[in-house]
């Protein structure tokens, strides 16, 4: 017998069946309530102490809520762990490096021996010669044992970079400078009572002006919006930012540490939230923002030398691209660098914007956890994503935008150049101006190619696998002390789950005979997490002396 619910009921209309959900929709939903991937990956884990195998499914670990919002959540959840874990040390982070062993050494002075060897042969016979190579093989397989070994870095130096002076812009405000001390840790101020506090900042930087724009983040008048020095300055906005870094480092002398967050204003403009280890006068900070600048030494890019339509094409007996009409070859990469004299100016200057705002705060207030939560706000959104578009105004704003960063060079090996008759370094077939698949063309990433969130080396003494192998270990160890309470033989040792030598893990197809189909992957995820869920809930009960005997939390 149907009911009015039934999909199969005849005597439901099409419209009343369409309003249904779909299986798939009703499993996913029940995925997104307890926070499982809903793009599982089907991995067959082997016990290597056993022999044993299980299909276990895996999160996608997906960062962006559009393609898997319960892996995006997760991993803003850890991002702003780890921003809370250095905010407000009381001491210097572990990072001291170990004195080099003895096995370290020995394959350092092997090194030695070889490169010695390989660089006198090489002066005799030549880089190409067959002898030559052996030994550069030879010299891998040592450089691989001393990374095994436990060796950062590599021992061959790197190739010269080009230089350009130092000497400060006459435009440019004064910056101080001091030696920087190796000190990561803010000062502590006392209060009359006795009280001692070490507080930390907030500061957050934007760019400069390109016309008047309204609340909606549209230009007021677009013909002479500055879209142009917009796309570039976006371009460049991270080395803007790492030379801020540094110059606030010899202003202030010491070492500031930071965990910074970027996301665009309505206006689409990069916009840099930084949380800040330990206080810095408010004028300092704005000092140095104001001194701060990045030149481009580039050559010139303000007139297109070639138009679509007659672009410069690929000669394969030259293996260079040349002019379409009379067949010379265009300049190369490193010749147009070489062109450059000492008393040209850069092809561009990023600065900061004449807004600067910074702010003092505690640990462990309300406001604290307010700007963490405010420095993830974006995070699991693509940049074009942050502000939506909803007026014409503002829709013809993000596609003028988009056009201008289309036909802007991105790095030395962008297409773009073919239009400004310079060859792209390490020139290939197929270029084609204004299809440069760099990350800053995408309209997603609205020109900002780097990463959304920028991090010191010394902000916590870990990285973000060792702040998620905390917290696992720290789950792991609350089920395994239930498991103890509750008399469980198979309890496994925390060490033993974490090992990573244990298991080995392979990706399984379609084709394999225990492959488990996307949907019961899914049921599975759900099944375990439940499971998870409960055995967590029960250890913090346990923990807390509100574990009843029969194994039911108390209310």
């Amino acid at each position: 017998m149907t009911t009015k619910s039934d999909p199969h009921d005849r005597n439901l209309s099409r419209i009343e069946r369409a309003r249904m959900p779909l299986a798939k929709e009703v499993l996913e939903s029940v995925a997104l309530q307890f926070g499982v991937c809903v793009r599982p990956m089907a991995m067959r884990r082997i016990d290597t102490t056993t022999g044993t195998s299980e299909v276990i499914p895996v999160p996608c670990g997906a960062r962006l809520a559009s393609k898997c919002e319960p892996c995006a959540k997760r991993a803003k959840a850890l991002r702003l762990a780890q921003c809370r874990e250095g905010w407000h040390l009381n001491e210097e982070p572990p990072l001291e490096s170990d004195d080099p062993t003895e096995l370290q050494q020995q394959l350092a002075t092997a090194r030695a021996d070889a490169q010695s060897h390989r660089d006198e042969l090489a002066g005799q016979l030549g880089d190409d010669h067959p002898e030559v190579a052996e030994l550069d093989v030879q010299l891998a397989e040592v450089d691989e044992q001393l990374r095994e070994a436990g060796v950062r870095g590599t021992l061959t130096d790197k190739p010269a970079r080009r230089s350009r002076s130092t000497k400060r812009r006459q435009d440019a405000a004064e910056l101080p400078r001091l030696p920087v001390d190796k000190r990561t840790v803010g000062k502590t101020y006392t209060a009359p009572d006795g009280t001692v506090w070490r507080p930390s900042m907030f500061i957050t930087l934007t760019c400069d002006s390109y016309g008047r724009v309204g609340p909606d983040g549209a230009p007021v008048d677009p013909s002479s919006y500055d879209y142009r020095r917009a796309a570039r300055d976006a371009i460049h906005f991270p080395k803007l930012v790492d030379r801020f870094w540094q110059n606030l480092r010899r202003a202030v002398g010491w070492d500031v540490q930071y965990f910074a967050s970027l996301e665009p204003q309505r206006r689409l403009a990069p916009h840099l939230h930084a949380a800040i280890r330990g206080t810095i006068p408010r004028t300092a900070i704005k000092q140095v923002a104001a001194a701060t600048y990045h030149q481009v030494w580039w050559p010139a890019c303000d007139e297109p030398v070639y138009l679509p339509g007659n672009l410069p094409v690929w000669d394969d007996q030259l293996a260079a691209y040349v002019d379409p009409d009379n067949g010379d070859q265009l300049t190369t990469w490193d010749q147009a660098l070489d062109d450059i004299g000492e008393d040209d100016e850069p092809a561009h200057v990023v600065r900061f914007g004449a807004q600067v705002d910074a702010k003092g705060v505690e640990a462990g207030t309300e406001r604290a956890n307010l700007l963490i939560g405010y420095l993830g706000k974006y995070l699991t959104k693509q940049l074009d994503e942050c502000h939506e578009a909803t007026t014409d105004r503002q829709k013809a704003h993000l596609d003028r935008y988009a056009d201008a960063l289309r036909f802007e060079p991105c790095s030395p090996t962008c297409a773009n150049w073919l239009m400004y008759g310079v060859q792209p370094k390490n020139s290939r077939p197929g270029l084609t101006p204004g299809h440069c698949k760099g990350r800053a063309h995408k309209r997603a990433t609205l020109g900002f190619g780097g990463r959304r969130v920028l991090l010191s080396r010394k902000w916590s003494g870990k990285t973000l696998t060792d702040t998620r192998n905390d917290r696992r270990r720290w789950v792991l160890g609350m089920i395994q002390k239930l498991q103890q309470h509750n008399g469980d033989q198979a309890a496994v040792e925390v060490s033993a789950i974490d090992s990573s030598d244990r298991y080995a893990w392979e990706r399984l197809s379609t084709s394999d005979t225990d492959a488990i189909g996307r949907r019961q992957l899914l049921m599975h995820a759900i099944a375990d997490r439940q499971r998870w869920r409960r055995e967590l809930d029960q250890a913090q009960a346990l923990a807390a002396g509100q574990l009843s005997a029969d194994g039911e939390v108390a209310a």
